[in-house]
């Protein structure tokens, strides 16, 4: 397909500074969502929304096959409003904030992709699936119903580093929480009867595997928390949450199984309770570089300038959730930069180099 006209870069601008202006936390996607609908039903398109509030659209291809191509709505808290603004070529926040390029640069190109399509046709079928919650543990993408997809592979652009970079590899997360009961007793009075649960699960903390594990492997205690706001007062209860994440599944497993055991010696050391729970919240995956979902993307990169580079990733995105279902799924990097961060930002050349990236995309898509 023809690249870009200048006229579509510009209205591609405009739709994702739109799209930025809507704030769309994690569980307040429905404005933002609205807006999606409007544009994709103003050029034409069908659009299905399920109780998650996902929504998906449907272009007709020339050929047989479908394709899958997804972004997600939801960002993580914005903790200011969003004002776009260009500075030196990039789109950034005028406000101490995110920009919301994770995922809006993405949204945007989607949006703009389709309303080409929707005049002059496909080469391949594709499902447009804009989803919630994704940063809060892929809620939205597990509560779809994979069932209605007719794609054979489908793609995320969802990787905030440079342009060429395609992810063949993500982790396998599993979530822990803990915890821990002690026995409460007065701290000035006596201290002997009571059994500190904030001591054993510090105790427990200071053992358990923590950062860089190794290349693939990392673990995290993200959140502590015991006691009553009193110092006079043994503490009777705390609660630690943590993660661990591999892409190879084994490593995860052995770290996990560390995790777990310095939680019941941190119990035992303290003379106190623990209960654990631990939840595999996402499946990690390995893709063949001969597949032809990552052969089309790689070809998409080259016809633009870009070498491809594949690499593992220590963070989940929809695409696992796709994965899991049976339906391969690449993440392509979008080049955005500091994602999550109030420098996030992005520039009109990435912007615009996706869209002519996307549209080539479904070119290779359909003879790969």
């Amino acid at each position: 397909m023809r690249p870009a006209s200048e006229a579509e870069k510009a209205r591609l601008n405009d739709t994702f500074a739109d799209l930025c202006r809507i704030l769309s936390p994690s569980g307040e996607e429905a404005a933002c969502a609205e807006h999606i609908e409007r544009e994709l039903r103003g050029i034409g398109l069908g659009v299905e929304r399920d109780e998650a509030g996902n929504l998906l659209a449907r272009l007709r291809g020339r050929g047989e096959r479908t394709i899958l191509l997804c972004a997600h709505l939801d960002t993580v808290p914005p903790h200011a409003p969003v004002d776009p603004v260009l500075v030196d070529g990039a789109w950034e926040n005028a406000n101490d904030g995110i920009l919301g390029a994770d995922n809006k640069a993405a949204v945007a190109m989607l949006i703009e992709l389709a309303r080409r399509c929707s005049v002059e046709g496909s080469p391949v079928g594709v499902e447009l699936l804009f989803t919630v919650q994704e940063e809060i543990g892929l809620l939205g993408a597990q509560a779809f119903d994979k069932s209605q997809l007719k794609a054979e592979f489908g793609y995320v652009f969802d990787h905030a580093t440079a342009i060429g970079e395609v992810v063949t590899a993500a982790p396998t997360l599993y979530r822990v929480e803990a915890e821990f009961l002690g026995k409460s007793a007065h701290a000035g009075i006596r201290p002997e009867a009571g059994h500190s649960a904030i001591l054993a699960a510090a105790h427990a903390a200071a053992r358990m595997p923590h950062g860089r594990i190794d290349p693939e492997t990392t673990a995290n205690l993200g959140y502590f928390h015991g006691g009553v706001e009193s110092t006079n007062v043994v503490p009777e209860r705390a609660r630690l949450l943590a993660e661990v994440r591999s892409v190879d599944p084994e490593k995860a497993e052995a770290v996990l199984a560390g995790i777990i055991d310095a939680l019941h010696d941190g119990a035992s050391h303290g003379a106190c309770d623990v209960d654990v729970i631990t939840s595999k919240q996402v499946l990690g995956y390995r893709q063949k570089p001969s597949s032809p979902a990552v052969v089309a993307a790689e070809a998409a990169l080259r016809a633009h300038g870009y070498e491809p580079k594949r690499i593992a990733t220590g963070g989940a995105s929809d695409a696992n959730v796709f994965e899991a279902a049976g339906i391969q799924c690449v993440n392509v990097a979008n080049g955005t930069e500091h994602n999550h961060e109030p420098t996030e930002r992005v520039t009109q050349y990435a912007l615009e180099a996706m869209l002519d990236i996307g549209l080539t995309l479904l070119e290779e898509a359909a003879t790969a």
